[in-house]
């Protein structure tokens, strides 16, 4: 299976901290933080990797290069202008070599069973599956909601403080589907995932409860740091 980690974003709310490398290669115990989340991928049997890169995405290229040092097999789509979540899948398709491709984003770390996303969408026959994940806060988030393994509500602002389910990032998407965004800079969660549930294609996924982190502020870039320090996190 391949995946395509989303790696082109400016990283601009961790910039105080690290300034001189895309986000998802801030160091951690001098090994940047995508090895992590690569090395996540292999142990879930996920070894052919695009990186959709941007903001000094040579960095990500001089250090990963064909992948073979890392146990992988690397290839790599550049962005010239920012396209967005869904733009930049697009514009990363052109290197796959099967049906489908995991995405996820590259400075998130999200522990979970990649098979049983495989096997939801082969069950439910779906267009798309996706990973949700449980938050004591939704009013901080846009919720989304699954309904026996359906999607049916996505990214809906809800003002009250209660617990609930949110989009946790990962993704499971066809080559046909990717077919449908359209040229440009396009959001896959505010642009097309609305867009094709008004359509009528067939989304669903599950909640996970495995360890998360998203290092977009320096806050849980330390946290992160911390909890491979503790031992939470293992290499």
């Amino acid at each position: 299976m391949q995946a395509i980690l989303l790696a082109g974003g400016l990283g601009t709310r961790l910039q105080s901290v690290v300034s001189d490398r895309p986000k998802p290669m801030a160091l951690i115990q001098d090994r940047p933080f995508m090895e992590y989340v690569i090395r996540e991928l292999r142990a879930n049997g996920i070894g052919d990797i695009i990186f959709a890169v941007g903001y000094k995405g040579s960095m990500v290229e001089d250090h990963f290069g064909d992948g073979s040092a890392f146990g992988i097999r690397a290839s790599y789509a550049y962005e010239e202008t920012l396209l967005g979540t869904a733009g930049a899948i697009k514009n990363a398709a052109c290197h796959m070599t099967g049906g489908e491709a995991f995405v996820l984003n590259a400075d998130t770390f999200y522990r979970i069973d990649y098979r049983r996303l495989v096997d939801i969408k082969n069950e439910k026959q779906l267009d798309m599956a996706l990973v949700l994940r449980q938050v004591p806060d939704i009013s901080r988030y846009g919720e989304a909601v699954l309904t026996d393994g359906l999607l049916t509500g996505f990214n809906e602002k809800n003002s009250a403080a209660r617990p609930g389910t949110i989009n946790g990032g990962v993704y499971l998407l066809s080559r046909e589907l990717i077919g449908q965004i359209p040229e440009g800079k396009v959001s896959l969660e505010n642009d097309m995932i609305p867009r094709w549930l008004a359509e009528g294609r067939r989304i669903g996924g599950f909640v996970n409860e495995g360890y998360f982190i998203d290092i977009g502020i320096p806050q849980d870039y330390f946290r992160f740091i911390d909890d491979v320090e503790k031992g939470v996190i293992t290499w």
